[in-house]
């Protein structure tokens, strides 16, 4: 009788054990002090040193890449998309105004070269680096019948703190504050759905330079502004899926709306081509794709020069790109 093995049947425990043990003294880079114990263990520790709060209130999100994973394959370019599942979770607990602590990250496939899975990581390591967050553990998950050889997924977790009293949620937003529109670095990990309709797989692999640029991460200058202009930002709002109609009306107030000048800052190429590649309406791109826009501050208006200059400082391009006025909790983009 056949014996089966779990390796026979798709499954390499100790190709898995070597693979972490390549991984760990990468991942000890991004720890910061208040990491307990290294990874491979049941779990993961992080301090939380209590005395430099006053009433710390813990904020988590998950997320993933998406459908962009089809273009790293394509290029067969694995060391971005990490930055971009960091990027997309600590970017949105950011708009709360909090502080990313720690992340953990979840890499499923059924069969993939070990070199892609450390151009992964890395590029996760990076993202934890870049926003000062450890990466403190996650899972590595071999499911052999789920993905096709050479197809992996990419999800994350992350925990952040923020005050009680500083938790920005929308509801100081009044008529006359002011929109600063923060530039993507592209089309960051939205809407890749659609440009996989629009474009060609040659087209894709041509283009995907432009197409694999990892998500901005807006952690370090975000932070910065709210330690010296706290009290004047009212709103943060990250500009993922649904884009400024969906994302920006969440935190407005009921009778807040949202105006925007589509004209106010100069919208990159990359979104024009794929708008008329594709006869994609104005409303579906504005709804669907950042724009060039990738985070928006809704702020009292005597803020608005300092807050930019500060952006500037940051090497972060930055425009006025519309208002808060009386309404019902709408956007509209003129």
């Amino acid at each position: 009788m056949k014996k089966i093995t779990y390796k026979k049947a798709g499954v390499d425990i100790a190709g898995a054990n070597v693979f972490k043990s390549k991984i760990k003294t990468l991942v000890r880079s991004s720890f910061r002090k208040e990491v307990l114990t290294d990874i491979g263990g049941f779990g993961s520790f992080f301090k939380l040193e209590k005395n430099q709060y006053k009433n710390p209130v813990l904020v988590s999100s998950s997320d993933g890449v998406g459908t962009k994973l089809v273009i790293a394959k394509l290029a067969n370019k694995h060391d971005t998309v990490g930055i971009d599942a960091v990027a997309m979770n600590v970017n949105d607990i950011l708009c709360t105004g909090a502080e990313p602590l720690f992340f953990l990250d979840y890499v499923a496939f059924s069969k993939v070269k070990e070199d892609v899975l450390v151009d992964v990581v890395n590029g996760i390591n990076k993202g934890c680096l870049e926003s000062a967050c450890s990466l403190i553990g996650g899972e590595t998950a071999q499911m052999p019948g789920m993905y096709k050889n050479g197809e992996y997924d990419i999800a994350g977790f992350c925990v952040g703190v923020v005050e009680k009293d500083k938790i920005i949620n929308g509801g100081k937003i009044k008529a006359g504050d002011q929109l600063i529109g923060i530039a993507s670095s592209g089309l960051h990990s939205n809407g890749y759905s659609l440009v996989r309709e629009v474009l060609s797989v040659s087209e894709l692999k041509r283009m995907s330079a432009e197409l694999l640029k990892p998500t901005r991460i807006y952690v370090k200058p975000v932070l910065e502004l709210l330690r010296r202009y706290g009290s004047l930002i009212h709103g943060i709002s990250h500009i993922t899926g649904g884009a400024f109609y969906d994302k920006i009306s969440r935190i407005l107030p009921k009778d807040i709306d949202a105006r925007i000048n589509k004209n106010s800052w100069s919208v990159p190429e990359i979104f024009r081509l794929i708008q008329n590649k594709g006869n994609v309406e104005d409303r579906e791109m504005y709804h669907t794709l950042n724009m060039g826009v990738g985070l928006v501050l809704i702020v009292s208006p005597e803020s608005v020069k300092d807050i930019s200059a500060k952006l500037t400082e940051f090497k972060f391009k930055s425009w006025i790109i519309g208002e808060a006025i009386k309404g019902s909790k709408k956007v509209e983009i003129i």
